[in-house]
């Protein structure tokens, strides 16, 4: 594969990278990049996190990259996730393993590294007190919305503000080229690479993903999670399994999933902040090439597109209606969950154990 070819995988369905001038300078000296991406195990997986995620996944490693998913578990520990039991926290973290490998990223194309196999180490906690020592309490504690913490609390754990410095530390320890995560985690990857200039570290490229809208459509931010009103509305808007039916859950059955997208949020035209024509961007046109429209023949019969902006272009013409839409988009994220679903009628033993988790949280 050329490297523009590699680039542009890189650089395919992403809100940012920092910097475009160091993806193209790592893929000219590197055929083997190192990336990875950290999961909290937190509870049952959405699509914004389970389909997004992979998606770019595959994209690193079919541009070459060696490319690591690292199941947080002292992460989720810390940010009291399944309750603090840490027992349930690596139960959760074999369900997203699972999950992965169901979504085509097997052991043979990716690597899974747990936290707890690099905080046993003197050399990681070190590297954390450098980071630490090189920011400011208010740089660390601007940073708290990593956690899914707004900035505004004022009663928290001290363990809390070790969080973002430990984030920082997994990229250095685990010596990455390359750190992933969506658009939320932006702070903790820009403190990496702040500490790095000062600690004069290799500084990682960061490559961030969007956040998936939750099919309620755009939320006013009531909280503060970001510095700009337009993050805050996005990170409050954000697709989470806390309000089920604005949810996709990768295990859904698919007469869940047609009735929640029936449902969603989908105003005729209107292409920003469409959570329905988000999932066609974010999550279809990551997959795949084409995108069907399984349209009535009365109504001008199937129609297919090559493009998601060609298929805004005609939305926002009003030639779809918002039900032919949603019919095409529920269509297709059913059979990109398919192997999920097989996966855990074949293995049912730890989707069981997280259900059971769920209900007694």
């Amino acid at each position: 594969m050329d490297l523009q070819k590699r680039i542009d995988l890189v650089m395919k369905n992403t809100a940012e990278v920092v910097t475009p001038e160091e993806v193209k300078t790592l893929l000219e000296t590197n055929n083997n990049p190192r990336a990875y991406w950290g999961f909290e195990c937190s509870g049952l997986l959405h699509i914004g996190i389970g389909l997004v995620c992979s998606a770019k996944i595959k994209h690193l490693v079919n541009a070459g990259f060696d490319f690591t998913i690292f199941l947080a578990d002292w992460h989720s520990w810390i940010n009291n996730k399944l309750g603090g039991d840490m027992n349930n926290i690596r139960t959760c973290g074999e369900y997203l393993k699972q999950i992965f490998i169901a979504l085509g990223l097997p052991p043979e194309k990716v690597n899974y590294k747990w936290a707890s196999e690099i905080t046993e180490k003197v050399d990681f906690w070190e590297k954390v007190v450098r980071i630490a020592k090189s920011v400011s309490v208010k740089r660390t504690w601007r940073a708290l919305p990593v956690m899914g913490r707004e900035t505004s609390l004022t009663d928290i754990e001290t363990a809390w503000v070790f969080y973002p410095c430990m984030q920082a530390a997994d990229i250095f320890e685990l010596e990455m080229d390359v750190a992933c995560s969506g658009i939320d985690q932006r702070k903790a990857h820009m403190l990496a690479r702040d500490a790095a200039e000062k600690l004069k570290w290799q500084k990682p490229v960061c490559i961030h993903t969007p956040l998936l809208i939750g099919l309620q459509g755009p939320q006013t931010a009531g909280k503060e999670f970001g510095e700009t009103d337009e993050l805050n509305v996005e990170i409050s808007s954000k697709m989470s399994k806390s309000i089920p039916q604005s949810s996709i859950l990768v295990h859904d059955n698919p007469e869940d999933i047609a009735s929640k997208i029936k449902n969603a949020y989908c105003p005729p035209k209107v292409v920003k902040a469409n959570p329905v024509l988000e999932l066609a961007k974010h999550i279809i046109f990551a997959e795949q090439e084409t995108f069907v429209i399984p349209r009535p023949a009365k109504y001008g019969g199937p129609e297919t597109f090559e493009s998601f902006q060609t298929l805004a272009n005609v939305y926002s013409e009003g030639k779809i209606h918002p039900l032919d839409l949603k019919n095409g988009v529920s269509d297709a994220i059913i059979e990109i969950l398919r192997p999920v679903r097989e996966h855990f009628q074949k293995h049912p033993e730890t989707l069981e154990k997280m259900m059971k988790i769920e209900i007694t949280r």
